[in-house]
C-alpha cells in the first residue's frame, strides 16, 4: 500500500548516521535529487559531505554530534532553525554484541538512547512541524531482527522491535494526512556495525552481507513510493516471514547460533 508517491525527493533533508554505511548511501541518492542536506553523525562527515557535493546536492551542511544526548538533539534543532524540513531520514543507530548481563551499562544505555530515545525525539520534533504544515516524509531505519528475540545482540534487536512497530503505528495515526512514514528493514549489511559491536567472531559477523548501496536504494524507492514498510532483499523477506511464523523460543535459539561468539557455545543439546 502506497501513499503520495513522488518521482524524487525535493527540498531540505536531514540524514542522521550519514557518515558511513546505509546512511552514506542514502545521502548519495538524495544528493542526486538536488536536495539541500543537513548531514548528522557522531563521526567525521567529510566523506559524506564530499560525495553529496559531487553528486549535485543544492547545499550541504554537516553536524557532528551525539544523538544519544539531549544536547545532540538540541544541536540538530538549532541547525534547522525555522526552516521547513521536507524529509527526515532517521538512520542513526548502534549496538553491542555479547551477553546482556556481561555488558557495560553505559554502552547499553547509549544504544537505547541512540536507537530509541534520540530517534523518536527527532521524529516527534520534526514530525510535529510536518504535521502542522501538512506535508513531509520520514524514512526510519529499523531491522528484520526487530521480529527476532536476539540472544547475544539483545539490546539492539529489542530497540529495533520498538522502532519497527513504532513506525507502523505512527503511519496509521497519520493515514488521513499527507505525511509519509516509511520503515526500512535491512538484514545483515556490509557496514562497520559488526566491527563496532564486537561481533566479528560470530557466524553472522563472518557471513555474506548485503551491499549497503542496494539496501539504501530499497529504502529510497520505498520512501518516494510512500510505502509503510520495506524489507530489503529477497532472503531477508523470507527470513522475516519465517520469524513471524515460528515460535519465539525457536527463533531465539536460531539467533543465538548466529550471534554467540565462537568458542563460547554453551547451549544445551536440546
Amino acid at each position: 500500500m502506497s501513499k503520495n508517491p513522488v518521482d524524487k525527493l525535493t527540498g531540505f533533508v536531514i540524514v542522521t548516521g550519514a557518515s558511513s554505511g546505509i546512511g552514506l548511501e542514502l545521502t548519495k541518492l538524495i544528493a542526486k535529487d538536488g536536495c539541500a542536506l543537513l548531514l548528522v553523525a557522531n563521526e567525521d562527515l567529510s566523506q559524506a559531505e564530499t560525495a553529496a557535493r559531487e553528486l549535485g546536492a543544492a547545499e550541504v551542511e554537516t553536524l557532528q554530534t551525539n544523538l544519544a544526548t539531549r544536547d545532540g538533539i538540541a544541536a540538530v534543532m538549532d541547525a534547522v532553525g525555522d526552516r521547513n524540513v521536507d524529509v527526515l531520514v532517521a538512520n542513526a543507530g548502534n549496538g553491542d554484541g555479547g551477553a546482556f548481563l556481561d555488558q557495560d551499562w553505559d554502552a547499553i544505555k547509549h544504544a537505547l538512547d541512540t536507537n530509541v530515545t534520540g530517534t523518536i525525539s527527532l521524529i516527534h520534533k520534526i514530525g510535529g512541524r510536518m504535521k502542522a504544515r501538512g506535508s513531509g516524509r520520514m524514512l526510519v531505519t529499523g531491522s528484520i531482527v526487530g521480529d527476532m528475540p536476539g540472544p547475544f545482540n539483545l539490546v539492539y534487536n529489542s530497540t529495533k522491535a520498538f522502532i519497527d512497530d513504532f513506525c507502523v503505528g505512527l503511519a496509521n495515526e497519520l493515514k488521513e494526512t499527507d505525511l509519509v512514514v516509511t520503515c526500512l528493514l535491512p538484514g545483515a549489511t556490509d557496514t562497520a556495525f559488526f566491527e563496532r559491536a564486537g561481533m566479528e567472531d560470530t557466524s553472522v559477523g563472518q557471513s555474506k552481507k548485503a551491499d549497503p548501496a542496494k539496501v539504501a536504494e530499497d529504502g529510497y524507492d520505498a520512501l518516494i513510493k510512500g510505502e509503510i514498510k520495506e524489507v530489503s532483499g529477497i532472503m531477508n523477506k523470507l527470513q522475516y516471514l519465517v520469524a513471524d511464523i515460528l515460535p519465539a523460543p525457536l527463533i531465539a535459539k536460531l539467533h543465538r547460533r548466529m550471534a554467540q561468539p565462537q568458542g563460547k557455545e554453551t547451549e544445551a543439546a536440546d
